[in-house]
């Protein structure tokens, strides 16, 4: 499937409702639950998506439509987050990434893409040569991976819980990633 501008748009203003959803009014140990060692907890997933509004999105497609590939983008720091999360109840992390995404998804509309433009390169300092689509495309599955993320590492909590269930339960046994 071809990326569609305001398709995309659509689906990255789900984002803020969806974590809403999953997240808000929970007990902390829901929040804090994680798949081992360093590896993401929905809080964490929270901070990672607000620190990304901040410095990864909207920032490269810049740099991609005033520099091209003339300036490779700012390494991310996945960890990044940590300062932003500390000591904050869910429901203010929940609202800041809201207004972070309502901000971005305005300053998008500034942008005047169009199609033409998806094909506009820069550079990534691991990949390489990417494109403005690829980066469009990368920001709504990244939205759509952490809200599965989040869904699956809730799940697993019970995983031994739902007894002889489990065979009918794949998120239980999903593979486990570190972010």
């Amino acid at each position: 499937m071809d990326v569609h501008i305001e398709d995309a748009k659509a689906l990255l203003a789900r984002t803020p409702e969806a974590l809403a959803g999953l997240l808000a009014g929970l007990p902390q140990a829901w929040l804090e639950c994680d798949e081992g060692p360093k590896t993401f907890s929905p809080i964490d997933v929270l901070g990672h998506l607000i620190y990304g509004e901040q410095v990864d999105w909207i920032p490269r497609m810049k740099i991609i439509l005033e520099q091209g590939e003339a300036r490779e983008f700012d390494p991310f720091d996945r960890l990044g987050f940590e300062d932003l999360i500390a000591g904050k109840s869910v429901e203010e992390l929940l609202s800041k990434f809201a207004t972070l995404r309502n901000q971005s998804l305005k300053e998008l509309s500034t942008l005047k893409l169009e199609p033409a433009l998806l094909v506009r390169k820069g550079t990534h300092p691991a990949l390489g040569q990417v494109t403005l689509g690829q980066l469009l495309a990368a920001w709504v599955v990244h939205d759509l991976g952490h809200l599965a993320q989040i869904e699956r590492v809730m799940a697993r909590q019970y995983r031994e819980a739902v007894g002889p269930w489990r065979e009918y339960l794949p998120i239980l046994d999903l593979p486990r990633s570190n972010s």
